[in-house]
């Protein structure tokens, strides 16, 4: 039973982890600057990115894939930039209409072009690949110390914990200036810290985060932990600190009880078949943030923090 659970369950629910946690990290600060739309359209922009890979390289690779999908995060800033300075209307509004039309546009490129031999589809694009990230050379615990083992680990592990030690890397060289123009741009503008520049990394950081999470866990669990963890670690506390502990801890347990839920749940219920590990993990992460509205200790005190900052 052990050696079953290392090799079909381990990987996936680790992999989930990593990628709820890069993307909650970069999501507290988007929540606090009342941004959390944004990763909404990053997740969805990638996908016409990674189409147009598939179309120039024939191949669903991963550099490829992260390229396309990166160009295509760029090109979705700079689309909302664009849309907000030249048409004058809120980021909202201008965040709306560039999200639903590149991922618009990707469903039409993905329905007109000739995917049938590769794992490129809507579906995949929606839930992610969770399920079939089976470590086939696992025999147990022991493979956990097992070099030969381990280099037949699922790519997407790898990836993730390097994002997710980049992005951990960056939040504590950048704290004070993220913290600071992320509460008073005024005066960190006035301090000298560049706020426009600050502001572009952040959306980069959450950028590189959903790229890096888009093959493995689709955009489902990419909108949801940009914003449930944040949002729910939010009601928790009024110490950017703790927030940020805070929906690590909620991104992780999302992560680990909604792929459990999914396999196992439907079978403990007296079901047959398991249901969506990407679809389980996205409603895992809306009820902790609805018990965190509801029984939160600062869901009645939401100023702004008085410490940690």
């Amino acid at each position: 039973m052990s050696a079953e659970f290392v090799q079909l369950s381990l990987t996936p629910m680790i992999v989930g982890v990593l990628a709820a946690i890069a993307c909650a990290l970069p999501g507290n600060f988007l929540l606090l600057r009342r941004q959390a739309l944004i990763g909404d359209a990053i997740s969805h922009v990638v996908l016409p990115g990674i189409v147009v890979a598939f179309l120039v390289t024939g191949t669903v690779t991963a550099w490829p894939m992260m390229i396309g999908a990166g160009l295509a995060a760029l090109v979705s800033v700079a689309m909302i930039e664009g849309i907000k300075r030249l048409g004058r209307i809120e980021p909202g509004a201008a965040m709306g209409v560039v999200f639903t039309t590149l991922f618009a546009a990707g469903v039409v490129l993905l329905e007109q072009s000739d995917t049938s031999g590769v794992h490129l589809d809507v579906e995949h694009a929606l839930y992610g690949n969770l399920e079939s990230l089976i470590w086939f050379d696992a025999e147990g615990w022991a493979s956990l110390l097992d070099p030969v083992a381990l280099a037949g680990l699922p790519p997407q592990i790898l990836r993730l914990a390097v994002i997710l030690v980049l992005t951990l890397a960056l939040l504590g060289l950048f704290w004070k200036e993220l913290a600071i123009s992320t509460f008073d741009p005024g005066f960190a503008q006035a301090v000298g810290i560049p706020v426009r520049a600050i502001g572009f990394g952040l959306v980069m950081a959450a950028a590189i985060a959903a790229v890096a999470s888009f093959d493995a866990v689709g955009s489902i669990i990419v909108i949801a932990m940009f914003v449930c963890p944040p949002a729910a670690a939010r009601l928790m506390t009024n110490s950017l600190g703790h927030q940020i502990g805070w929906s690590v801890f909620f991104a992780a347990s999302a992560a680990i009880v909604g792929y459990i839920a999914a396999g196992y749940g439907p079978i403990w219920l007296g079901g047959v078949h398991a249901v969506s590990a990407a679809g389980m993990i996205a409603t895992v992460s809306g009820l902790i943030l609805a018990l965190c509205a509801l029984f939160g200790p600062a869901r009645n005190r939401l100023s702004a923090p008085s410490e940690g900052q």
